[in-house]
C-alpha cells in the first residue's frame, strides 16, 4: 500500500478509537515509558504536544517535567522544519501554526535536538521489522531526526495495530529505534519485545 492510502487507513482507524480507550491507552504508554531507566535517566528529552486522536503525551511530557528532565518541544517554522523550545509547564503554552500548542520559551535552534538523550516522535505507524515511521507527510520529523546521534534512543508513540509491516521507504525517511503502544515497548531495530 502507497503511503497516502495507508495514511488515509490509519487515519480512519484512529478516528474510530472511543475515548475512553485513548485515555487507557495513553497512561499504559506513559507508565511502560516512564518505567524505562534509560527514560528516567534523560536529562534533556525531546517531546512533542500531542493533538487530535495522536496518543496522548500531555501527561507523559508533564511527568518528564516533574521528575526533574528538561523537556524541549517543537516549534514549527515556516519551512515546517522544527524549531525547538523549553517546556516550563502547562501555562508556557500558546498556539502556533495550525494551532499547534508551543512553547513561550526563547527558541533553541534546530540543531538543538542534538543534545537531546532521549526523542519522542509522532508517527502513524512504525515498521516492526525496519523502524521506518509514517508520519503526516511533511517531513519535519524526518529532519529532526537526521540530526539526532545514532546512540540516542528515538521513540515512537503509536495505537494497537500502527506497529505493522511493509511501511513503505523513501530515501528521506529516518526510522526510529523504539516503538511504543499500549501492548508494550518494541525494539524495532531488532523487532524484539522488551517487556
Amino acid at each position: 500500500m502507497d503511503k497516502l492510502n495507508l495514511r488515509l487507513k490509519l487515519t480512519r482507524q484512529r478516528a474510530a478509537i472511543p475515548e475512553q480507550k485513548r485515555r487507557e491507552n495513553a497512561r499504559r504508554i506513559r507508565e511502560t515509558l516512564l518505567d524505562q531507566p534509560w527514560v528516567q535517566m534523560a536529562g534533556l528529552v525531546a517531546c512533542y504536544w500531542s493533538i487530535g486522536d495522536e496518543p496522548d503525551t500531555h501527561g507523559l511530557v508533564f511527568a518528564l517535567w516533574k521528575h526533574g528532565a528538561t523537556v524541549m518541544l517543537p516549534v514549527l517554522r515556516d519551512d515546517n522544519d522544527l524549531d525547538w523550545a523549553v517546556y516550563d509547564g502547562p501555562d508556557t503554552l500558546a498556539p502556533g501554526r495550525f494551532g499547534l500548542m508551543e512553547p513561550v520559551d526563547t527558541r533553541r535552534g534546530v540543531e538543538t535536538i542534538r543534545t537531546a538523550a532521549l526523542v519522542i516522535v509522532p508517527a502513524l505507524a512504525v515498521d516492526r521489522t525496519s523502524g521506518v515511521r509514517l508520519g503526516r507527510g511533511g517531513g519535519s520529523y524526518d529532519r529532526a531526526l537526521a540530526r539526532v546521534g545514532p546512540n540516542v534512543p528515538t521513540v515512537a508513540l503509536l495505537h494497537d495495530d500502527e506497529l505493522i509491516d511493509g511501511v513503505p521507504c523513501e530515501p528521506h525517511d529516518r526510522p526510529v529505534r523504539w516503538a511504543i503502544h499500549p501492548g508494550g515497548l518494541v525494539d524495532v531495530s531488532t523487532a524484539t519485545p522488551y517487556r
